[in-house]
């Protein structure tokens, strides 16, 4: 039966006819899927879905997402957000030049306590294994590709880390909007992520990323972390990533759009 997809103008120029009405007709959308915004489960045939087009300079990803977090849309990104960030791991049948499924980065952002003071960090965790570009496999080098951009191995989640050269966290009137990582050749800041929809964060991260100008930066493997909805289980979770070798960290400037 067809799907509750929406397919918008912009998407279907990309994708063209023949691919929209395919998917349309329900032959290759997926039932289930993550939602490329929220990352919660979603159902394409019990409630309206967006096709959501990531587009790089060489590549283009295609992502679904619920109709109600974001509408049907192309998204520019750059490549070595697509290439490094998104990975196909699960689904059948897409655009030639897409995938239909695959792990993006989540972020969480909350206070970590180190050395007795508060600091603003930033928990990054994919949704799936992220593969080396051209890897052939399941295999999840999410880790060591960190720790060729400097992102260093931690034993401990006090432990310092160091400052990435380049790197910035984008934060712009008390919303967190995109984390920067150096252009290639020295050219302009690209996202490594982007906010599909800016993230609110609390007041006390706000002025503690203020007044010392730094965010930390922690990032696991899919399946280290988990959505905590308390500070201190977060703190739980990272501190046992990091004792069993599956957290690195840095710090990147704070940039104050």
């Amino acid at each position: 039966m067809p799907r509750m997809l929406d397919v918008s103008n912009d998407v279907r120029a990309e994708i063209g006819d023949d691919e929209a009405d395919r998917l349309l007709a329900g032959e290759n959308a997926p039932g289930s899927y993550d939602c490329t915004s929220c990352r919660t489960p979603g159902d394409s045939d019990q409630e309206r879905t967006s096709t959501v087009l990531f587009v790089g300079e060489e590549t283009a990803v295609l992502a679904f997402a619920h109709a109600t977090c974001l509408p049907s849309q192309v998204v520019q990104v750059s490549e070595e957000q697509l290439r490094g960030a998104v990975r196909s791991i699960t689904g059948q049948g897409a655009p030639t030049h897409a995938t239909p499924g695959q792990a993006v980065l989540g972020v969480t952002s909350g206070l970590v306590l180190v050395a007795g003071e508060l600091h603003p960090a930033l928990v990054v965790e994919p949704t799936g294994p992220i593969a080396r570009p051209g890897a052939a496999g399941p295999g999840d080098d999410f880790l060591p590709l960190l720790m060729e951009q400097g992102f260093v191995p931690v034993s401990n989640v006090e432990q310092h880390a160091p400052v990435l050269p380049g790197w910035a966290v984008l934060l712009a009137g008390g919303q967190l909007h995109a984390v920067l990582q150096p252009g290639l050749g020295g050219g302009s800041p690209v996202a490594w992520w982007q906010a599909h929809q800016p993230l609110q964060v609390t007041d006390g991260w706000h002025t503690a990323a203020t007044r010392l100008q730094q965010v930390l930066v922690l990032a696991a493997p899919v399946g280290s972390i988990g959505r905590q909805p308390r500070e201190d289980l977060l703190r739980e979770a990272l501190d046992h990533a990091a004792a069993t070798g599956r957290l690195v960290a840095c710090r990147m400037p704070l940039s104050d759009g």
